[in-house]
């Protein structure tokens, strides 16, 4: 199919639409908004590979949706010598080729903020559910343990607790304004100082640890923070100490996470994210002291709704010549 048919077979009405790339299938309420005003080519629905399809439009193509995790490339941008967006519907975009796209002159753009309260809201929620052993007692209960073994044990309050935070942007500054309301102190590691920011500030991650009593990690996954809390970080943490993941899983390095929580180094950890999705390690799923989800911290019907506005959005604004909504800056 050559990118001249395929322009004869579709109705004038659409053709007059912006076109957009996508790589795989969108929920259908996103399609449906987004085909009110956008016209997309979908790889998936050719009898072509996608190799050949992505050729074959390979002139047209100046704008690429994102969806979730989906790999971007410098293979990928080597088919597209058009392109000048990615629209990422992530708040992280370490699934792209920044370099790549900054060298072609390719703006990307993320979720901005659609996401940051709900986020912050399921890192808090894990950690109360961590120190108060809420899902391990619902277990307890739901076996029909009270009545024969007696009451399950203690929790410990969540109030008056250090946490660090590594990642000070929208989310991680979420997270603080939120444990601050609640009594917690609040430390913090980020690349640089924040002028604003009253909370301490630690410029190395295994000092943070040991002057915290929980760890809560929300930057964003790159190169330099690859396993950015390690085994000699989690040892500062200390045998009391909390991990909370609601950024990339591959921000811990999840073997010496399994080893601490066995051998007692480390009190417990609810992880939302993990190195090597969907695979978990089978060694969490006994222990108690650990809370797991299925990376669905930024999942709620309002943060649909508000990433549907960014994505629209920043799709509009490119084609309208309008400055984006949210680019990343590095």
């Amino acid at each position: 199919m050559s990118a001249e048919n395929h322009s004869e077979e579709t109705p004038a009405e659409e053709q007059e639409l912006p076109l957009v790339l996508v790589l795989r299938p969108i929920f259908p309420h996103f399609h449906d908004a987004l085909a009110t005003k956008f016209r997309f080519l979908k790889p998936w629905e050719s009898p072509l590979p996608r190799d050949e399809f992505l050729a074959a439009h390979a002139g047209a193509v100046q704008a690429l949706l994102c969806p979730g995790p989906t790999p971007v490339d410098a293979q990928l941008l080597a088919y597209l010598p058009r392109l000048e967006l990615v629209v990422a519907s992530s708040a992280g975009v370490n699934h792209i080729d920044v370099a790549a796209c900054r060298r072609r002159g390719i703006a990307i753009t993320n979720a901005g903020n659609a996401f940051t309260d709900d986020v912050a809201d399921y890192a808090v929620a894990l950690l109360i559910d961590v120190l108060r052993k809420i899902s391990a007692s619902d277990r307890y209960v739901r076996r029909g343990l009270w009545p024969i073994k007696g009451d399950y044990p203690l929790g410990r309050k969540l109030g008056g607790k250090r946490v660090g935070i590594i990642g000070l942007g929208s989310i991680g500054s979420a997270v603080a304004r939120r444990l601050d309301a609640i009594g917690c102190t609040i430390l913090y590691h980020s690349r640089t100082k924040k002028p604003s920011v009253s909370h301490e500030f630690f410029s190395n991650v295994t000092d943070l640890a040991a002057e915290s009593e929980v760890l809560i990690i929300t930057c964003a996954l790159t190169a330099e923070t690859h396993h950015i809390v390690d085994k000699e970080v989690m040892l500062a943490l200390g045998k009391d100490g909390i991990i909370i993941n609601i950024g990339r899983g591959a921000l811990v390095d999840e073997k010496e996470l399994v080893r601490c929580l066995m051998e007692g180094e480390i009190g417990g950890a609810g992880l939302d994210v993990f190195e090597n999705e969907p695979a978990v390690p089978q060694e969490l799923f006994h222990m108690d002291n650990v809370v797991l989800s299925h990376h669905q911290a930024v999942f709620t019907p309002e943060s649909f709704h508000g990433l549907l506005k960014v994505v629209m959005g920043n799709l509009e604004a490119f084609f309208s010549n309008r400055p984006l909504l949210t680019p990343i800056s590095e």
